[in-house]
């Protein structure tokens, strides 16, 4: 399978606060190989606290994407220590949405690769809120989506548990203000760790004792070290602190093009709309799915039928869910 990576110079690149972000740069990574009319094009932007290397599991002929018939685009977001973020740039903005985000991937597509429309955005999570906002900042460019356990708008209950961690992470005595720290907040982050476990899989999950008969944990404190505390430990705080914000803010709507009005952004939208919500979704509901479909042209709502909670959207040690997104997926690609 043909691969290549880079880095993407955006110059001085104006942010939708209106701040500047200098001197700014997009981590990608491709797979497989761009037709001569440039139609085979999948865009698969990265989730939360990930690197493009945590997600491409997905990006294989037996797996969800596969590269032997799609030219496969993974644009790293900001804040995720690859593209630029608080850990490489000292002069990183406290704030960055997804608008920017989107901003920069689309001159990433023109300018390096002379891809001016997508036939599919593919995204878990955070992806899945770029994907949106793609298709309705570029309704013209943007053939279909993927929102697998992603909305439009972060409801409410999800910015809440974004709001805790932001919490713990802010009254870490190595907190400096603006977004920075004086050094990593071990114990804020084995807290951060903790509250996130809690969330990200079902109740279910953990009543059918998953974690240890599936993910193989000896017990609950090894699962929670291991899986959670360590993982979230590897990245800087000042990076997840600044996609938090991100997520937080996640709103199609809240942009020049929609001045807030959520309705007329989906009405806006042109691309045809798979949306994936896992069932026991606690970030993402089926519910909030379910609510923009009254203004959605053309969509169908398939959730995935597991307790896994928020990380059915992203299976890597689920077989079960890895093929029925896979099936969802193929049909809605074809």
């Amino acid at each position: 399978m043909t691969t290549d990576t880079g880095r993407f110079d955006l110059g001085d690149f104006k942010l939708l606060s209106g701040k500047t972000l200098p001197g700014a740069v997009l981590s990608w990574k491709t797979h497989g190989t761009l037709s001569p009319t440039r139609d085979n094009v999948v865009l698969y932007p990265t989730s939360y606290g990930a690197q493009h290397l945590d997600v491409e599991w997905a990006v294989a002929p037996d797996k969800i994407l596969d590269p032997t018939r799609w030219f496969i685009v993974q644009p790293d977001m900001f804040g995720n220590g690859l593209s630029s973020s608080p850990s490489n740039n000292p002069s990183f903005p406290e704030f960055v949405t997804a608008w920017d985000n989107v901003q920069a991937q689309r001159r990433l597509l023109k300018e390096r690769f002379g891809i001016d429309r997508l036939h599919a955005i593919y995204g878990w999570s955070m992806g899945a809120q770029q994907a949106y906002h793609w298709a309705a900042m570029f309704p013209g460019e943007v053939e279909r989506i993927v929102a697998v356990c992603g909305s439009a708008r972060t409801a409410v209950h999800n910015q809440v548990f974004l709001l805790s961690l932001m919490a713990v992470l802010e009254a870490a005595p190595e907190y400096l203000g603006n977004g920075r720290f004086a050094a990593q907040p071990m114990k804020a982050m084995r807290a951060f760790g903790r509250i996130y476990a809690s969330w990200a899989l079902s109740q279910d999950f953990y009543r059918a004792g998953l974690h240890l008969s599936a993910l193989k944990a000896p017990d609950l404190e090894t699962f929670l070290v291991t899986d959670w505390e360590q993982r979230f430990a590897r990245r800087p705080a000042a990076d997840h602190l600044a996609q938090l914000k991100c997520w937080h803010a996640g709103d199609i709507a809240a942009n020049p093009l929609y001045g807030g009005d959520l309705a007329k952004a989906l009405r806006s939208i042109e691309a045809r709309v798979l949306l994936m919500p896992g069932a026991t979704d606690l970030y993402f509901r089926v519910a909030d799915n379910e609510a923009e479909l009254p203004h959605l042209r053309q969509t169908e709502l398939t959730p995935i039928p597991s307790i896994w909670g928020h990380r059915a959207g992203n299976p890597m040690q689920n077989p079960e869910d890895i093929a029925f997104i896979r099936k969802q997926v193929e049909r809605w690609l074809a």
